[in-house]
């Protein structure tokens, strides 16, 4: 069983100028721990499940970049980066970057997007959700294109890359795996069994019928099922977090058929000496299925 640990917040005691030791700290901590992976959102605007919108939030490759150089061997990905952020040839490269300077370390963690407040706030195209979904499949598919080597001209409805170079390639093999975030039935765990590594779905009481669903569109795919890393966000709120509240959650999850459990960090937690932790007693628990 693989444990991660995602900083959705960034809103430290000290201030600004303290945001850099703490976040760099609790990077450095989750690593030492020896969590598998360490994430942030990709959101400009902090998310009003997390807090106002004025609290502080870091853009989310430069905080990778900057956690990256303070870590060793976690995994480094955002959770996840809205497909109208970047454009995708860029958004490949920017993987790419983070992969080669981490020694093979990083994700490309992508979905359709869905903060419209902060695309009006910043002046980023924010399209119907039909067309979201339309640039998210072109992105994948322009991913898996560059992190082939193949410079081919793309023409797509959305996008059209004349020359998708991607020179150096990245570290990791065949590429840097694809995590795609949402738990969308019709299209979004299509995505995933067609074109990801990874989904990503949330604890809770719809989780069984969701990885079912990705069964089925699996199937339909031609997909092996068990190839797709299933990894499930969840939170330790309501009451202190604690070593045997995290080991039971992820008891829980894995028998759902879960594979990689990431904790989100709520604002005043502090959670990667916890997760080390409860890593030591469920390092031998397998997922249900495997």
């Amino acid at each position: 069983m693989r444990i991660g640990l995602q900083v959705p917040s960034f809103t430290f005691p000290g201030g600004p100028e303290q945001i850099g030791p703490t976040y760099g700290r609790m990077a450095r901590e989750a690593d030492q721990a020896g969590l598998d992976s360490f994430w942030v959102m990709d959101h400009f605007f902090q998310i009003r499940d997390v807090g106002p919108s004025e609290e502080p939030m870091l853009e989310g490759y430069s905080a990778l970049a900057y956690a990256a150089a303070l870590t060793e061997r976690i995994t480094l990905g955002t959770m996840v980066t809205g497909v109208t952020y970047r454009h995708p040839g860029i958004l490949v490269k920017t993987v790419t970057t983070l992969d080669v300077l981490s020694g093979g370390r990083a994700w490309l963690g992508v979905g359709a997007a869905w903060n419209d407040e902060e695309s009006r706030g910043l002046g980023v195209e924010f399209p119907p959700t039909a067309e979201r979904f339309e640039r998210l499949e072109e992105t994948l598919r322009i991913a898996h294109q560059m992190w082939k080597g193949d410079e081919k001209p793309f023409h797509g409805e959305h996008y059209r890359l004349e020359r998708p170079l991607n020179s150096p390639p990245p570290v990791r093999r065949p590429h840097p795996p694809i995590l795609v975030g949402g738990s969308g039935e019709k299209k979004t765990l299509r995505f995933v069994a067609k074109y990801a590594d990874a989904c990503n779905l949330f604890d809770g009481g719809e989780l069984p019928r969701k990885l079912e669903v990705l069964r089925e569109h699996c199937e339909r795919e031609g997909r092996d099922f068990a190839e797709i890393e299933k990894t499930a966000l969840t939170f330790m709120l309501d009451g202190p977090p604690s070593v045997d509240r995290a080991v039971d959650t992820v008891g829980r999850l894995a028998e759902a058929g879960i594979d990689h459990v990431i904790f989100s960090q709520a604002t005043g937690q502090d959670l990667a000496g916890l997760l080390g932790e409860a890593l030591a007693q469920t390092a031998e628990i397998v997922p249900a299925g495997r």
